[in-house]
């Protein structure tokens, strides 16, 4: 009965964050006082317990480590005790005579790391009130083992807390902690605050592990490891499992340099569910950046990330069912649902370290279930920007990655037939944002194959070999909207798949997409592709419907419906102008009276067209010489209004990759792009050149990110490709680290172009960051 009793106060709900013990009243126990010696070779273990029996017994004692090295087995933690590390104390593990790991009935279900909790340099069973405080260290000195087969006499923990509950640690340095830094299994109302824990190659795998525990806050802190950095898992160590639940982490930086950096897994036996992520910065991932895999029979759901910011990451978000059925009785395949990325950026997605441990080949960000279970409901994606590597030919689109239904690792897949996310067997999800490219890639941005239920909002970079843009197979109910990154309309390839039904369609494409004469592009930098498309004077077709001069546009309509078109023009006449107007080569309709002007507008075209799923072309031609075509609307909404679109794409350029000439690259003043800036001599003459690729010809907006901390105006002559310079002007920005752009405008070739910025005074130049170039 009393056993029943426990279990039920053990599910009771408790606060998300723990009390932490009152350092001003509790009394102090000092370890030098009970025998410690903190002279880094002295086994200290026997004394600090001593200290520690004492504090537990006050109770709710301080044990203080004043600073010193303090060589030691295993430390045994007791109820009602605070740990203080002050400030030069450090804890180091010892070689051997580590207590042995203790038997596990259950050893099976996951590794000897998961399964034994006594070898480690800090222990605690079943214990409650227990704190770590202070600015000192615990280090396992390259003394607490990695592998899953540790030595006999060593430790593979710095900290093994089982069971426990009203946990804080809190300030604190954990270096080379062995398999695990820190391992909670089974621990309720914990609070981990400003933590720091420390990479070393080979002295380190996993960070914090999170098992089977609930009320749990993580925040303020930095965790960096080798191997999974915070992971929470359920694994059956302890004979049973608890449900992981209102578990937070915000606020913090994460590192892992070999595998995930946040993971779920692949431990699955118990479930998760009201977990949050929040204000994360992730500087690193050689596996995923956002990992997530049930192997075990676990439901996970009711997840959210809000304001991610992903580098180095091999691959960005990886979520994935498995049937590994590694927990007692086999379970079969859980469940991965109701699950949001909300404001989530990746850019530098693989940047291989010396060591080559992070980055790496990159992989695509993943969504999978299985043949039989999907993924899903509810997997949900707003606002997540990805710039990945890119550089795959059009071949790899046609990959497909085969089923691996008991293994996690992301590279299992190999490349993914897309560059922005690869999906199979998945319902319910819903991506808006943006997808590019830091070289280019033939593949299409987006794959959904197998499922149901498929919405997407994005923005893709089209590759200059692509084939399109999105591809479904075999998805019942998708929709798909956006543009791509020159704000033409989305190619969708659809094979044995249906569209939402009544679900309206809107899509836009750039009037320069495809023209024969005598039409001609010309540039415009108020044109939403930086350039519109014009006739040549004398060339009309005023009596009959044109033969020659057209620009057609082509559009991929998900779903059968009934579309108006829109155009944005300019008439720049004194009396109205017309076109002509049809769709797959039909019948030319005559669009009049456009009304003159000098400003870009949105009017909607007298025709509308019934058109089914599929590949069409409007086309238009000038019945007069004179107006102008920027880009085109179709839609299928009775309520649309085409806007202008995305603004056009700029590249950036940074300064210190240009070629510099009497000037160094410094990084002192905070705020820079990239690696650093360029300070110039003060004097005339010195500048930098970048050397710019344009894909057309045309009119570029050039803007010069700069920082001038004086009050006096460093003006600088720009030039492109050897042309007249232009003085630009760059008065005082108020400190050498705010930074501000100065913009102008330039005609660029197709193909590279040179732009050089030399300084014209004595003072020389402003410090130069970067150039963005916008267009043509």
């Amino acid at each position: 009965m009393m056993r029943g009793l426990l279990a039920l106060v053990l599910l009771l709900p408790g606060p998300a964050v723990p009390a932490t013990a009152d350092v001003q009243s509790a009394a102090e126990f000092n370890v030098r006082d009970y025998g410690a010696t903190g002279n880094g070779s002295t086994n200290d273990d026997d004394a600090i317990d001593r200290a520690v029996n004492a504090a537990s017994a006050a109770p709710g004692g301080i044990v203080v480590f004043p600073p010193g090295n303090y060589r030691a087995r295993t430390i045994h933690l007791k109820s009602n005790v605070t740990i203080r590390l002050d400030s030069g104390a450090t804890v180091r593990a010892a070689g051997s005579g580590m207590d042995a790991p203790e038997t596990n009935p259950y050893d099976d279900y996951q590794d000897f790391g998961h399964s034994h909790f006594n070898n480690s340099l800090f222990v605690g069973r079943n214990v409650s009130n227990v704190h770590f405080d202070g600015a000192g260290t615990i280090d396992g000195d390259g003394n607490l083992a990695t592998s899953n087969s540790p030595p006999a006499g060593a430790g593979n923990k710095a900290i093994a807390l089982i069971e426990c509950a009203n946990v804080s640690l809190t300030g604190i340095t954990i270096r080379r902690g062995g398999h695990f830094m820190a391992l909670l299994n089974g621990c309720h109302d914990v609070l981990i605050d400003n933590l720091k824990t420390v990479y070393a190659e080979n002295g380190v795998r996993d960070g914090v592990n999170l098992i089977n525990s609930w009320n749990v806050t993580l925040q303020n802190s930095r965790i960096e490891a080798s191997d999974d950095a915070v992971a929470l898992k359920s694994d059956f160590a302890l004979g049973h499992t608890y449900t992981s639940r209102n578990v937070r982490v915000r606020n913090t930086t994460i590192y892992s340099h070999e595998n995930n950096a946040m993971q779920f897994g692949s431990e699955t036996c118990g479930s998760f569910r009201d977990i949050r992520f929040d204000d994360i910065t992730v500087l690193g991932a050689g596996k995923a950046g956002i990992g997530m895999v049930s192997m075990d029979g676990a439901i996970i759901e009711d997840v959210r990330y809000t304001g991610i910011s992903l580098t180095k990451t091999t691959t960005p978000v990886f979520m994935k069912i498995g049937e590994r059925r590694r927990c007692p009785g086999s379970p079969p395949a859980g469940r991965i649902r109701d699950i949001t990325l909300t404001n989530v950026t990746g850019t530098g997605l693989t940047a291989p370290e010396p060591s080559g441990t992070t980055g790496g080949p990159e992989l695509t960000s993943t969504i999978t279930g299985l043949p039989a279970v999907d993924i899903g409901p509810g997997i949900t994606l707003d606002g997540v920007k990805l710039t990945v590597p890119g550089g795959h030919p059009a071949s790899d689109a046609n990959r497909v990655p085969a089923e691996f239904p008991t293994t996690y690792p992301p590279r299992d897949y190999g490349t993914r037939p897309a560059f922005g996310i690869w999906s199979r067997h998945v319902q319910g999800l819903s991506v808006k944002g943006e997808m590019r490219v830091d070289e280019n890639d033939d593949r299409p941005a987006f794959i959904v194959d197998d499922g149901s239920d498929i919405r997407l909002d994005v923005t893709a970079q089209r590759g200059s070999g692509s084939a399109y843009d999105v591809g479904v197979s075999g998805i019942q109910g998708y929709a798909v909207t956006g543009a791509d990154t020159s704000g033409g309309a989305l190619r969708v390839r659809a094979t044995n798949s249906t569209p939402v039904p009544g679900n309206p369609v809107s899509l836009y494409g750039e009037a320069e997409a495809a023209v024969t004469a005598p039409m001609q592009v010309q540039p415009d930098p108020a044109a939403s592709g930086g350039s519109y498309v014009s006739v040549a004077p004398g060339n009309n077709s005023q009596a009959a419907a044109p033969s020659t001069g057209h620009a057609t546009l082509a559009f991929t309509v998900p779903g059968p419906g009934s579309f108006k078109v829109w155009a944005r023009v300019i008439a720049p006449t004194t009396s109205d102008d017309s076109f002509w107007v049809r769709a797959d080569g039909g019948a030319w309709t005559s669009w009049n009276n456009i009304p003159p002007g000098t400003s870009w507008h949105w009017a909607p075209l007298p025709v509308t067209y019934d058109l089914s799923a599929g590949a069409h072309t409007v086309t238009f031609a000038y019945r007069e010489d004179g107006a102008r075509l920027d880009r085109v609307a179709i839609s299928s909404d009775p309520s649309f209004t085409p806007s202008d679109g995305p603004a056009p794409p700029s590249t950036r350029y940074e300064a210190e990759e240009a070629t510099i000439a009497r000037g160094v690259v410094e990084s002192d003043h905070a705020g820079f792009t990239g690696t650093g800036f360029v300070n110039g001599d003060n004097a005339a003459g010195p500048y930098v050149e970048w050397t710019v690729t344009a894909a057309r010809a045309g009119t570029a907006t050039l803007a010069v990110r700069h920082a001038n901390g004086t009050a006096v105006n460093r003006p600088m002559a720009v030039s492109v490709n050897g042309g007249p310079p232009v003085t630009v002007n760059f008065p005082g920005t108020g400190a050498w680290t705010t930074w501000a752009n100065a913009t102008l405008s330039a005609q660029l070739g197709a193909g590279a172009n040179t732009v050089r910025a030399t300084s014209t005074t004595a003072n020389g130049g402003p410090n130069l960051d970067h150039l963005a170039v916008t267009g043509p």
